[in-house]
């Protein structure tokens, strides 16, 4: 599951077929049934099909996607979550977090080892006492699609924008954050235990808003660019 994991963050459009076919070359001898119950385990799915890990919910409103061609401007303009797999040793974890597009700037983040709405919830409350997004995007997943959620944002008169379908680019600023969070901290780490995950992944999103330099922010932090524009 950890190479499965690592070699998705590399590759995440490749489907069933190709990640039986990479392990055997790093000398795993698995057949395509086990990998593809190890990537359905871990909410994986190849971006050509499926971005996420939050599946559809037939009876959900879904919401256009507003973000094509739309310039990002301004802090607060425009922000995003997602949800991704987190290896433990002792199993999984989810980790969710909500960054604005200008800055890069996390502004919040939760960890649950399960997939109930309730945890986005609380990260949607939690971003929300900080700031006021102009436009929130998300995935089509049933835990943002979901009426508690989506009625928070609209009470705020909040737009609501989400991902087309198998559109892996459209929240590509959080695919990159994932990126990052992964290979900066994750793998680095091993983290055993959920408490000991969320620890490090403090200290980290710490690190990452305020020391971190961002090439496309003319290496400055996402906090110089959030407090200076905001």
């Amino acid at each position: 599951m950890g190479m499965l994991d690592k070699q998705y963050t590399d590759t995440p459009f490749y489907g069933i077929r190709r990640m039986t076919a990479w392990l055997h070359s790093e000398g795993e001898i698995v057949n395509h049934k086990r990998v593809r119950r190890l990537l359905r385990t871990m909410g994986l799915y190849a971006m050509t099909s499926k971005k996420s890990l939050s599946k559809p919910h037939p009876g959900h409103k879904v919401y256009p996607y507003l973000l094509r061609k739309l310039p990002i401007v301004r802090v607060n303009q425009v922000w995003s979550t997602d949800i991704t797999y987190i290896r433990l040793a002792s199993g999984f974890a989810y980790l969710a977090a909500v960054i604005d597009w200008y800055s890069r700037y996390v502004i919040a983040w939760e960890l649950s080892t399960t997939m109930e709405s309730s945890f986005c919830c609380s990260l949607l409350d939690w971003a929300l006492q900080f700031n006021t997004p102009e436009i929130f995007n998300t995935d089509q997943g049933a835990q943002f699609t979901a009426e508690d959620f989506v009625n928070r944002l609209l009470e705020r008169k909040i737009r609501v924008s989400m991902d087309g379908r198998g559109r892996a680019l459209d929240n590509v600023f959080v695919e990159r954050l994932w990126r990052s969070v992964k290979y900066e901290n994750v793998y680095l780490n091993e983290y055993q235990t959920p408490q000991q995950a969320r620890h490090g992944l403090a200290e980290y999103f710490r690190f990452y808003n305020e020391k971190r330099l961002h090439q496309h922010l003319d290496y400055r932090t996402p906090a110089e660019i959030y407090f200076l524009k905001n």
